[in-house]
């Protein structure tokens, strides 16, 4: 069945043919995987009116079919757990629904956060921006206008980040005319994009993007959101190795999430299959406690433990920052592994 999925999109190169072209149905998802007549995934369908359900099918070409417990299918397949209305899980656990302009974030001294785009090519389940006020905060000129005037204004500022949604949603004209409205800024030093839409269609990396990029004044940093090995493949290979020719600076965030990437031999395999990618490994994150994805949680002091177990499985430059981001703070809290309750 996944050679089905792979030959459906073999042929279509252009990543807004991919997009257009999204899984949106559970069931067809199921079915896709062969997975239809499973006891207790389909139950799950109606958590879609919770949080909608994306799915690229580039994606789904890499997930396992028959396998209920695959760890791509379990981060966007819709589940009836989240419907539990958990105690400390809300709509914005990261204080973050008060924009100082729409869709701008200061919430870092030297830096903002310009959610560029609202949109996904994938809904991950464990999203913590799934309530976000996006209509309150669209993507548009008009409101790119306003956070450039913000910009100009605030000269503390030297690097701004391509947030969401998704900031790779815009197309590359957009981005064209953002970048270049960004390098007249003289105080600004880096662009950072947050983004998981070429790890979900690598297509995304167009060659008109790279070439930006390159002749852009500002160092060029991309975050790729990638939580298991398995999201790696030839493709996406292939479009790490055009932004590093381009000179990005590729980076990795993942989330520690409950049966997907919990132990230290996954997170082993996924800094391994990143480094091999050229990403390097950044952050990662406990899960922010957003609504309805409580299922995911993993405790710190499980966190810690199973970090402390990585450091004793790769090289220290292989082992991402465990950290947690508190709204309010002025920058991320990294979790002291010395802290472990017991010891």
């Amino acid at each position: 069945m996944a050679h089905i999925i792979t030959q459906n999109t073999a042929h279509r190169e252009d990543w807004l043919h991919q997009l257009a072209d999204v899984i949106t149905d559970p069931d067809e998802l199921l079915q896709l995987l062969s997975l239809n007549t499973h006891p207790e995934l389909p139950q799950g369908r109606d958590a879609r009116r919770l949080f909608a359900l994306r799915v690229p099918r580039a994606f789904a070409a890499r997930m396992q079919p028959g396998d209920a417990n695959d760890p791509l299918l379990r981060q966007v397949l819709t589940a009836s757990a989240e419907f539990i209305d958990a105690p400390g899980f809300t709509t914005d656990p990261l204080d973050e629904q008060r924009s100082v302009v729409p869709g701008l974030l200061h919430k870092y001294r030297n830096r903002a956060l310009l959610l560029v785009k609202g949109g996904c090519a994938v809904n991950c389940r464990y999203c913590f921006r799934r309530h976000f006020p996006y209509q309150e905060n669209q993507g548009n000129k008009a409101n790119w206008l306003q956070a450039l005037e913000y910009i100009r204004q605030h000269p503390e500022l030297d690097e701004i980040i391509f947030s969401g949604g998704d900031p790779l949603m815009a197309k590359d004209h957009e981005l064209d005319w953002l970048i270049g409205e960004l390098e007249a800024i003289p105080h600004l030093k880096r662009l950072r994009i947050h983004t998981r839409l070429p790890v979900v269609i690598p297509a995304r990396i167009t060659a008109t993007l790279c070439q930006r990029f390159s002749a852009s004044r500002l160092q060029v940093l991309m975050v790729t959101h990638i939580n298991h090995a398995n999201e790696i493949d030839p493709p996406l290979r292939a479009s790490m190795a055009q932004l590093r020719s381009a000179g990005v600076t590729l980076l990795n965030q993942s989330v520690l999430l409950r049966g997907i990437n919990d132990n230290a031999d996954t997170l082993a395999a996924l800094s391994n299959a990143l480094f091999n990618a050229g990403i390097l490994p950044y952050y990662l994150h406990v899960l922010d406690k957003v609504q309805g994805a409580a299922h995911f949680m993993v405790s710190d002091d499980e966190a810690r433990a199973i970090v402390k177990s990585l450091l004793s499985k790769v090289s220290g430059y292989l082992v991402p920052r465990l950290t947690r981001e508190v709204g309010g703070e002025p920058s991320k809290t990294p979790l002291d592994l010395r802290l472990t309750q017991g010891h």
